[in-house]
């Protein structure tokens, strides 16, 4: 290796290095279920807690587990900066149904 080929590598390896100190990785793609032909049932109520600083409310939602819907209840979730938090919604695919499931996207209108 050339001195400069080593100082490129050093540079990048450092570069590299800082990058990961400040890495935040993209929201998770959306992921499916097999379809299921039988139609969600619809949402069941809950009490949404009093606001939590540092937080966000992610909602129940029905899972679909073992051959049959089973609620999942609400929760919270720490708050991600520059982000919105989608929760996992029902939709229609074919002659049957998929959830996609929750995940955060980027805000257009987040600034630092």
């Amino acid at each position: 290796m050339t001195t400069l080929t080593r100082k490129l590598v050093a540079l990048a390896a450092l570069g590299l290095a800082a990058g990961a100190a400040s890495y935040t990785p993209p929201a998770a793609a959306r992921e499916y279920v097999e379809v299921v032909t039988m139609r969600p049932p619809p949402p069941r109520f809950e009490r949404v807690p009093p606001p939590r600083s540092g937080y966000v409310w992610a909602p129940g939602y029905w899972n679909w587990y073992g051959g049959r819907y089973v609620w999942v209840g609400g929760r919270w979730n720490a708050f991600r900066p520059g982000y919105v938090y989608r929760p996992p919604v029902w939709r229609p695919y074919g002659r049957g149904y998929r959830i996609e499931r929750e995940t955060w996207v980027r805000d257009p209108h987040w600034h630092r």
